[in-house]
């Protein structure tokens, strides 16, 4: 293995755990020691948290790797990476800590593997600050998968806050390389569906009223689609009491948006399907074709695709921003982010374009 070693400041930026997440992904891809710290300096609560401890610990078996200084509340760590081998690898945050996130840290790494992995994710699937486990299986996915990549997400169990207790298998095959995209245009909205969930001892009601509302407030603004928010009463795939909706648009040409919201204590379910809808049309105004959540998600697979990428998004946002930057100095690869000037474009609407560095695996 390379005997270089990057240094990452934990606390630029977006200065949260998804510094964490990028780094010590592409830490172990390019098989060179990294050394992060100031983590998460201006949280609240700073360092690592359970969540982060169990996604770096998952990244270290995965690749045979050494960790440093990896306990809660730690502010610095040193990962040295081995080989990633694949192979049947188990993450647990014992609390609702993301499994999305988890999967943030680990799937790329599953794709430079010597052979199949197996990743069993166990946490919150639906939690706040995170992508909802739907999120990942509905917008996410198909849109990863036009790197080149494929892998199943198996829902097992579904955990809310503050228990967790929900439960993903992923299985991943590697790959040679990662092709890069270009997804720019935008094409016109032709279906808006999703789900409104109650699990555990929350009435019923709730999810009827989550959608109603989120159907009433998208209708104001697209009057010629049939919308189909289902509601759903989970009973035996759930772990703990929560509720939520997520909502999902496509566009003719492949486009996947969403917006989601989850249930609180003391907040009126109507309320909660208005954020959601709301979210969804703020994401579909700007006419780019990912939203404010993909965008960031997928700026590590255009660095390390073999090619350049492009993709026409909304603002950029701080997430993003923050994963350039990390992606810019752990890679070769270059980003420039320019204002779309079609006749479809407005103030909003922009084009990232990366030249990704084509890594490449050498067990295939």
């Amino acid at each position: 293995m390379a005997a270089t070693t990057f240094e990452m400041d934990g606390s630029i930026m977006e200065g949260g755990g998804q510094i964490l997440r990028l780094s010590a992904a592409l830490s172990c891809i390019q098989g060179a020691s990294i050394k992060i710290n100031k983590i998460r300096a201006g949280r609240s609560t700073p360092g690592l948290r359970p969540q982060h401890l169990s996604g770096l610990e998952l990244v270290r078996d995965m690749c045979n790797g050494n960790l440093e200084g990896a306990t809660v509340g730690s502010t610095e760590i040193t990962l040295t990476p081995g080989k990633i081998k694949g192979g049947s690898h188990i993450a647990d945050t014992h609390t609702a800590g993301s499994v999305g996130l988890l999967m943030q840290i680990s799937l790329p790494c599953t794709l430079f593997a010597q052979g199949p992995s197996e990743l069993c994710l166990k946490g919150g699937t639906n939690a706040e600050m995170a992508p909802q486990i739907d999120y990942t299986m509905k917008v996410f996915k198909p849109i990863v998968e036009r790197f080149g990549v494929q892998f199943d997400c198996d829902l097992r169990m579904r955990g809310y806050y503050p228990k967790g207790g929900g439960e993903v298998v992923l299985k991943v095959n590697p790959v040679k390389e990662l092709s890069p995209i270009n997804i720019t245009e935008r094409g016109n909205i032709t279906k808006i569906y999703g789900r409104a969930f109650v699990a555990g001892v929350l009435p019923f009601k709730l999810a009827k009223d989550m959608s109603a509302a989120a159907v009433r407030t998208i209708r104001k603004e697209i009057k010629d689609l049939y919308i189909n928010i289902q509601s759903l009463q989970e009973k035996d795939q759930a772990c703990g009491s929560g509720s939520g909706i997520i909502i999902i648009a496509e566009s003719s040409t492949g486009c996947i948006f969403a917006g989601s919201s989850l249930g609180k204590k003391g907040v009126y379910a109507d309320k909660v399907g208005i954020e959601a809808a709301e979210m969804l049309l703020r994401n579909i105004r700007h006419n780019g074709c990912v939203d404010e959540f993909l965008q960031d998600q997928l700026i590590i697979f255009m660095g390390l695709a073999n090619g350049t990428s492009r993709m026409r998004t909304g603002p950029i946002s701080l997430h993003t921003q923050t994963a350039i930057h990390v992606t810019e100095q752990l890679t070769n690869a270059k980003f420039a982010i320019r204002k779309a000037e079609d006749e479809n474009a407005n103030n909003d609407t922009y084009i990232i374009e990366c030249q990704g560095v084509g890594a490449t695996n050498p067990s295939i």
